[in-house]
């Protein structure tokens, strides 16, 4: 089987540019039942900003736009995105900034309650993305979350896809499949679409299968099959073992690092951050993909979704150690 197309690199100007819903999260620091629990942390939560976070933190310039309602919230968002250093583009909106609720039942059960539903960051229009930030963009990076939050969140994503590929600019997707936000068969409709435009597509090996319409279970084959739709980068997450990838032709494994799991939430995000700040300094593919399982493996070891990922000397240090813990 051959693959569709190699990507190119990406250019030396301009960095990651990522847009999508970043919500408020509370947390139940405790493990047990959310009736019980008496101690909160409040913070954000997103998929896209997360990715964003992630690569900033390894050094490469990441931008976000999204919107946000005009409530603390949404001031929180904002500006925990620009500590960070990401170039944060809050539109506001009269509608109220969503929020997860999340606890964990017992170790390793995680409950997550989302209250989206007509949030801000659900009314994301074409409009909020403008042609010049993608096209001075080297990466947009999309996430299959974004398209299920409303109609008009889905023909900007449809928007931007079609801006990138006009400019010769990388298209990044993580299919990030939510059977909350819509129903399997429409889902798959959409995320297919998405991932035969796209030149770099991640998916868990369940994500992979709903894209597919496939009941294979081989990463291998996943990753094979995923890069005949079109991008020439495809990779798929498989957890406590590492990934597998088809990359530009050339079939990769990398091995998961073996460390004590905290927290899972997060970790796929961490990931693709990994991945994409590599892709951006020109890293390749080895090092793409065991930056991608250190940034994942990292982000298990401590709480939260992103307040905790490494920067780049952070990783480096936790490599040296991880040898070891292979």
């Amino acid at each position: 089987m051959t693959d569709a197309h190699t990507a190119p690199a990406p250019r030396t100007t301009g960095g990651l540019l990522t847009f999508g819903e970043t919500m408020g999260l509370i947390v139940a620091t405790a493990i047990g039942t959310l009736e019980h629990a008496r101690d909160f942390t409040f913070g954000i939560g997103g998929a896209e900003s997360n990715v964003a976070i992630g690569v900033a933190r390894l050094g490469a310039p990441a931008t976000w736009i999204g919107r946000v309602g005009s409530d603390a919230a949404g001031d929180l968002v904002g500006r925990r995105l620009r500590a960070e250093g990401v170039r944060a583009v809050t539109v506001r909106d009269p509608s109220f900034t969503g929020l997860m609720v999340r606890h964990q039942r017992a170790a390793g059960v995680v409950h997550v309650d989302y209250h989206r539903a007509g949030s801000a960051g659900s009314r994301l229009t074409s409009d909020d993305l403008p042609v010049d930030a993608v096209r001075q963009a080297a990466i947009l990076h999309l996430s299959g979350i974004t398209p299920a939050l409303s109609a008009s969140a889905r023909h900007a994503t449809r928007y931007a896809v079609a801006a990138a590929r006009a400019h010769g600019v990388l298209v990044s997707v993580d299919v990030n499949y939510r059977s909350k936000l819509w129903d399997r068969d429409t889902a798959r409709r959409e995320l297919r679409g998405l991932v035969t435009e796209a030149d770099i597509v991640f998916a868990g090996v369940e994500e992979a299968q709903l894209v597919l319409g496939s009941h294979a279970t081989a990463p291998e084959r996943l990753a094979m099959d995923l890069a005949a739709l079109g991008p020439a980068e495809a990779v798929v997450k498989t957890g406590s073992r590492g990934c597998t990838a088809r990359l530009d032709g050339v079939t990769h494994a990398e091995p998961a690092l073996s460390v004590p799991v905290v927290d899972t939430v997060g970790a796929g995000d961490a990931f693709v951050a990994g991945y994409l700040a590599e892709r951006l300094e020109g890293g390749g593919p080895a090092q793409r993909l065991r930056t991608a399982c250190a940034m994942g493996a990292y982000a298990v070891s401590v709480p939260g979704d992103c307040e905790l990922l490494p920067t780049r000397d952070e990783l480096d240090t936790f490599l040296k150690a991880g040898d070891v813990l292979r």
